[in-house]
């Protein structure tokens, strides 16, 4: 008899609630700070915990998305909306029976480790309970990471994407846009439908693909490659893109001078299209800032109402004491299988991870290897510490130097690692 502890009822942890019940869990209790399951896809109009704004629509296609037990509806389209989405979730919550698990309107405060590798969970209504085994689940797209110090002081409006819910507020403004990752982009194109002007600034270069390839959803093409050997499968990607796109220096953009996969991608098709119809105009880095003058890496001035920062989120944990375990300016997280502390076998993390991709069918994956392993069906390996390290060295490898890339995974790659370690006969 284990007392299990899962924080977080967003996608990663109503995956993890329902595989611990099906592997024979019954001591179960998943703590939600909201209100309702669905985590960061709980759109709401005012600034909250999740970075859903009301026309956000996924960027991974319905087919690589959806959670292999639990199809989404025939009638959804290819990229569903984030209202189909959270309904989605509360019908997978439903049909597996997790609502009696979940705690709802109720945050973990503490989570401390005893020394006997148990966990005292303080919780925001006064209570604390004690568990055997903590999941960690609470996602990893909620805390903003602004840009790091810009060169002066602009007196305009300045905002994280985290903030950015509706365009309405930026009519007839100028706006410029730092950023060119999904968010970024998005922010941009929709901006630009109501917005004097816009820029979008980027230091970088960024593969920026179309969500259409041959009229499928591009994740079904690259999905059908996985099996060709790397190098034939990088130069068909490449190839692709090119005949879609062409240059990016086209657009003004900087030209990638690096494999697709590289870098996470930004899946956007009318960011482009926006550019050549001269409505979303490209910029290089900021240089200076001073009022609301602008200054580029190219000696280009302009002056702006808004600054709109889609710079990425920080890993966080509050729940954790900062001498404990604190990744939000971490360059590397040494976990086995993004799950697995070195140190603390009794701590698990799902959805740790950003894959090229839908999070879910992975932390769904993840959860089936903690079940199997909290349940007695699968050990942690002796050489956990040095498999740790050998996961962050691979994602150090395999990715640009960036804090986008922290946790950066190759979706199908990342697939089979998991799928190898969950028993044949596991339940």
């Amino acid at each position: 008899m284990k007392r299990i502890c899962v924080i977080g009822a967003g996608c990663s942890g109503i995956t993890t609630l329902k595989n611990l019940l099906q592997a024979g869990a019954n001591e179960v209790i998943c703590y939600e700070q909201n209100n309702q399951i669905g985590g960061n896809w709980v759109y709401s109009p005012a600034e909250s915990h999740s970075s859903v704004c009301e026309t956000t629509h996924i960027i991974s296609s319905k087919k690589m998305s959806e959670f292999q037990d639990f199809p989404m509806p025939e009638a959804y389209p290819d990229y569903p909306s984030h209202a189909q989405l959270l309904r989605y979730f509360q019908d997978y919550a439903m049909h597996f029976g997790l609502y009696p698990y979940i705690r709802f309107n109720t945050r973990v405060l503490k989570a401390e480790k005893t020394n006997a590798e148990r966990w005292v969970i303080s919780l925001d209504n006064g209570q604390q309970e004690i568990f055997d085994y903590l999941l960690v689940a609470n996602g990893h797209h909620n805390v903003p990471r602004h840009p790091e110090a810009l060169p002066g002081e602009f007196t305009g409006k300045y905002l994280h994407a985290h903030s950015y819910k509706t365009a309405s507020p930026f009519q007839h403004e100028k706006v410029l846009v730092i950023g060119a990752g999904n968010s970024g982009c998005d922010c941009a194109v929709e901006i630009s439908r109501v917005a004097d002007f816009v820029a979008i600034s980027t230091r970088g270069p960024q593969y920026i693909v179309p969500k259409f390839f041959m009229g499928k959803p591009t994740d079904t093409f690259n999905d059908q490659m996985q099996w060709i050997p790397k190098p034939i499968a990088s130069f068909l990607r490449q190839l692709s893109l090119r005949i879609q796109v062409g240059k990016y220096s086209d657009y003004g953009l900087p030209d990638p001078a690096f494999p697709v996969l590289k870098a996470h991608p930004t899946v956007n098709s009318e960011l482009l299209y926006k550019i050549r119809h001269g409505k979303v105009h490209p910029r290089p880095a900021i240089t200076s800032m001073k009022g609301r003058k602008v200054t580029f890496a190219n000696g280009l001035e302009e002056e702006y109402d808004t600054i709109l920062a889609a710079t990425g989120y920080k890993i966080s944990t509050p729940f954790f004491a900062s001498d404990f375990i604190n990744y939000e300016e971490a360059d590397r997280v040494p976990l086995y299988l993004r799950m697995f502390h070195a140190e603390h076998p009794t701590l698990v993390f799902i959805g740790l991870f950003q894959p090229q991709g839908a999070i879910w069918p992975y932390s769904d994956l993840q959860a089936k290897l903690a079940a199997n392993y909290i349940m007695g069906r699968w050990s942690l390996p002796p050489n956990l510490a040095e498999l740790a390290e050998k996961d962050a060295n691979h994602i150090d490898r395999e990715f640009t130097k960036a804090k986008r890339h922290t946790i950066e995974v190759h979706a199908h790659e990342f697939e089979r690692a998991l799928k190898k370690q969950i028993p044949a006969k596991g339940r």
